[in-house]
């Protein structure tokens, strides 16, 4: 007996610590408001249907009891039921309660999952716009049809259970009798089933009734559109008026089943709902299916057109994207005289900062070259923003943070993982247009402790994308803040955030959430001792908003004197009627997301989203931060209502915040994904397909996904200045030259913010698209040469930066980083640069600035036959009777002294050897092409 109070407490302090631990965090971040609520909605719902489910069935076991004959008729079926009735006899009671209970349970549980359901409904805001079927605001269909949905499929199972439950009771009863001669029920009985059925088929008219407006959001495929929603012709002139009918047939046959209370005959409710079988059959089967193959099939396209078009509008305002507009754009522009080239040369400058740094190829750079110690790391992908230069001109950067990397620690211990090791330490930041000499990040801000362009800020950094482990902060225990020349810096954590373990409950309560005993009894924790969990941003915004869908990419700003993780958060729906649904991992994968950066909910579906909601996390005091960035969204405003106090308004937002805000990734992703299909908004061409687009593959990865988004700060042919923007390109279907260029304004500061531009090409005139370009570039024979001698220096490998395209005064600039990743070092450096404008030949130089002056005829190419006869630099030639072999050599000595110059500190050593190195290679380059062999 003790044993098993004991195993009872137990089991009851293991499901207090879950609940006090987690109301503990939620009042930690100051967001208790959110678990109250989300707690009483669930316990609200729990007993509300738990306990019409339970008393439903109850009352309808106790009522069928109750009519059971006096006396069962002696038979051979009813005298083997005799001994089940005289087992139960004496627990009758009792096994009415507890059946009655555990399915009251389960009916509770389920209906206690739709808290999101119920809380839109009853705080529901109306879209202001209307279904074009129905003539209902859209806020039907988004908030009050999920719940009269659930309302009625909890009403089928009530009305089911209960009618087993009666059925069950009165055969064990005799009131309904299988085998047995006469009567096979009572007329109680009769009258009993009689009703429950009834209520089934009500609920099935309702049911038919409800299907009406479902047809709005049901989803369905067109030759043109995979995920068609909505109504079509069949649906309007075919299943509309069936569901009607069907309707009406229901609701008869439902009172033939009450009529039994009277007549106490089955014979006209079994007609009547065989009558609505049948007319399910033929009404709701096969006469749309007449209606699709003779009226619809001959001559679809123009049945179709005027759903196509309520479709086509209500997919473009669903996605935000009703205002993009498509521009023809000739995409072929070739420069007439060298004064027209020079002015092109002359717009390259102006019209984008060519972002060579690809945030996703020199994470390793910052690794080797400032992660400082082991137990520092930095994400795979940077992050680009922007950030004013000491002139006060803003520039394009590439940032990460130093984060901590429990799996560097030296000396792997409980004490070490969760208490003196806690933290990262600072910002670091490179220009995003240039690269240093030898070709790693030109640093704007760098070392331990950071120091540089940023003005001074905290640089501690407890909550962070790789912060996964708990911390124990600010008791005995002192952490390690930092290392440098003079030794080991300690810190105790002075902020406000986690939970207070002074308290023993709560010491015991953690003890048991995380599984961990010594946090019970350690001496490590004391007086001030605070618990730091949930520390990346995408998990403390998930908690405090769990009716956000959360961007997979948040990205850190220092802004005013802190370290803010900015996560751009979504509201999204799948009940807006006529707009096609999308699936948010599929939209928003790349070539990027395969292990690199986090795909937004995965498998949800969706067919309405909005970037409603804009949140920051500290990244010292991990305080969260909901502002409302979309001051109409509908769904945001219900939420709001549903959880006041929690968002923030718009005009909250600080000038030095809203600089570093922009358009995000996956939204950006989801929307050109509908626009491959939906930038047609005329009826017939969207069915024919024929200007559909698709996204083209990476061409600078041997991946086969799709190449992601890339900021930069450009100006598209209609504006006067560059801002900062999110470009992509598209193709024409299953074609590779250029379909359309995309570009977004992702500055938050602009006035034209979320503004879509895109470029249509012209079909009957070919541009090529990224992965011709990059073909073109790999082909060319100069620079294919070049790129090979590069890789013969120490058994090196070639690496592609991001390909920029920019519409450039009627035609195409394609700029292309090309990293070099030596045998000797894991991290690439920028060596050269790919430019192309065009049918101009491609260039190969070394600096994005000569390949510009190439490229548009200012000056000579710098290698190989690109150059023309009688011009170039001396210093290229070769000397008299000199090889490939021994310009090579001379380049593998100058990459060798290089990297010792490197290993040394002696940066400008290191930046010498890169100019020999540069000088041997051209020369290697240029005996290569006069036939130079080894031995000569």
């Amino acid at each position: 007996m003790t044993l098993g109070v004991l195993a009872v407490l137990a089991m009851l302090f293991v499901m207090f610590a879950g609940f006090w631990t987690d109301w503990l965090w939620y009042r930690s971040v100051k967001y208790s408001s959110v678990f109250t609520t989300t707690l009483w909605t669930k316990i609200g719902l729990f007993f509300a249907f738990g306990v019409v489910m339970a008393a439903s069935v109850g009352v309808n076991v106790w009522l069928a009891h109750r009519l059971r004959p006096p006396l069962s008729a002696m038979s051979v079926e009813q005298q083997s039921l005799d001994r089940y009735r005289m087992g139960i006899a004496p627990f009758k009671k009792w096994a009415l309660i507890a059946v009655t209970a555990v399915i009251g349970l389960i009916a509770g549980a389920s209906a206690s999952g739709e808290w999101r359901t119920w809380l839109q409904w009853v705080n529901a805001v109306p879209f202001g716009k209307t279904d074009p079927q129905f003539g209902k605001d859209i806020s039907f269909y988004t908030f009050d049809l999920p719940w009269y949905r659930f309302l009625l499929s909890f009403g089928f199972a009530c009305a089911v259970l209960c009618l087993v439950a009666a059925a069950l009771t009165h055969y064990l009863y005799g009131g309904l009798r299988l085998t047995s001669p006469g009567s096979r029920a009572t007329a109680a009985a009769t009258g009993h089933l009689s009703v429950l059925l009834g209520i089934f088929v009500s609920l099935k008219a309702i049911a038919y009734w409800l299907d009406r407006y479902g047809l709005a959001v049901k989803s369905s495929g067109l030759k043109s559109a995979d995920n068609w929603t909505g109504l079509r012709y069949v649906d309007a002139n075919a299943y509309l008026p069936a569901k009607t009918i069907l309707f009406f047939i229901a609701a008869i046959c439902a009172v033939l089943f009450f009529a039994t209370l009277w007549r106490r005959t089955w014979q006209l409710p079994v007609i009547g709902f065989g009558l609505m079988v049948l007319s399910a059959i033929l009404i709701g089967g096969l006469y749309p299916a007449i209606v699709q193959k003779f009226q619809v099939q001959p001559n679809e396209q123009a049945k179709e057109a005027p759903y196509i078009k309520q479709n086509i509008k209500a997919t473009r305002d669903a996605y935000d994207i009703q205002d993009s507009r498509v521009t023809p754009y000739k995409g072929d522009y070739k420069p007439a005289d060298k004064a027209d080239g020079q002015r092109l040369r002359d717009d390259a400058d102006t019209t984008a900062s060519m972002r060579l740094l690809d945030p996703n190829v020199v994470s390793p750079a910052f690794q080797q070259q400032q992660q400082v110690r082991g137990y520092y790391q930095f994400p795979s992908t940077l992050d680009v923003d922007r950030y004013k230069d000491k002139d006060g001109a803003e520039q394009d950067t590439v940032i990460g943070l130093r984060e901590l990397n429990i799996a560097g620690i030296p000396e792997r211990n409980w004490i070490n993982d969760h208490f003196k090791y806690t933290h990262g330490y600072g910002a670091v930041a490179a220009k995003g247009t240039e690269a240093a000499d030898g070709g790693g990040p030109k640093y704007t801000e760098s070392d331990l402790p950071a120091k540089g362009q940023l003005p001074p800020y905290q640089q501690r950094v407890y909550y962070g994308e790789k912060t996964s482990q708990y911390s124990i902060v600010g008791g005995p225990q002192k952490e390690l803040d930092y290392s440098d020349d003079s030794g080991e810096k300690s810190y105790s954590y002075r902020g406000k955030s986690g939970v207070n373990l002074a308290n023993p409950v709560n010491r015991a309560a953690y003890a048991v959430a995380f599984g961990e005993p010594q946090i019970l009894y350690s001496g490590a924790i004391g007086k001030g001792s605070r618990i730091l969990y949930n520390r990346t941003p995408k998990e403390r915004v998930e908690a405090v908003a769990p009716w956000l869908t959360i961007d997979g990419d948040a990205y850190p700003a220092v802004i005013d004197g802190r370290i803010k993780w900015i996560v751009d958060a979504y509201t999204t729906s799948n009940g807006y009627p006529y707009a096609s649904r999308t699936t948010l991992g599929d939209s928003t994968a790349d070539s990027l997301t395969d292990g690199q950066r986090a795909v937004v909910a995965q498998q949800n579906q969706v067919n309405y989203i909005r970037n409603s909601v804009k949140a920051t996390v500290d990244a010292y005091d991990g305080s969260v931060k909901l502002y409302q960035w979309d001051e109409k969204d509908p769904v945001l405003k219900t939420w709001m209502k549903s959880f006041p106090g929690t968002v923030e308004k718009k005009s909250a937002i600080s000038p030095a915040l809203r600089e570093h805000l922009r358009y995000p990734q996956d939204l950006f992703k989801v929307q050109r994904q509908l626009l491959t299909t939906y930038h047609v908004t005329d009826p017939g061409t969207f069915y024919t397909g024929s200007e559909r687009w698709q996204i083209p593959n990476d061409p600078t990865t041997k991946s086969v996904n799709a190449v992601p988004p890339y900021y930069l700060s450009m100006k598209m042919p209609d504006q006067k200045n560059r801002t900062f923007s999110l470009t992509t390109t598209f193709t024409p279907n299953k074609r590779d030259n250029l379909g359309a260029f995309m570009a977004v304004d992702a500055n938050a500061t602009s006035g034209d913010y979320g503004k879509i531009r895109l470029l249509k090409l012209p079909s009957q005139t070919p541009v090529p698209g990224p992965q011709l370009v990059q073909s073109k570039f790999n082909s060319d024979p100069n620079i294919a040469n070049e790129l090979n001698i590069l890789k013969k220096l120490g058994d090196s490998e070639i690496e592609y930066g991001n390909l920029l395209t920019v519409p450039l005064d009627g035609g195409l600039l394609y700029v292309e980083p090309v990293y070099l990743r030596g045998a000797n070092t894991n991290y690439p450096l920028l060596k050269k640069v790919l430019v192309s404008y065009g049918d101009n030949k491609p260039v190969l130089e070394d600096s994005l600035k000569d390949a510009l002056d190439v490229v548009f005829g200012k000056k000579a190419p710098s290698t190989g036959s690109q150059k023309p006869p009688g011009g170039g630099d001396t210093r290229t030639q070769p000397p008299s009777g000199q090889t490939v072999q021994q310009a090579l050599g001379d380049a593998q000595k100058a990459y060798e002294e290089g990297e010792k110059a490197r290993a040394a500190g002696d940066w400008a050593g290191y930046g010498e050897a890169q100019k020999k190195l540069k000088a041997a290679l051209d020369r290697a380059a240029k005996a290569s092409e006069k036939g130079g062999k080894p031995g000569g």
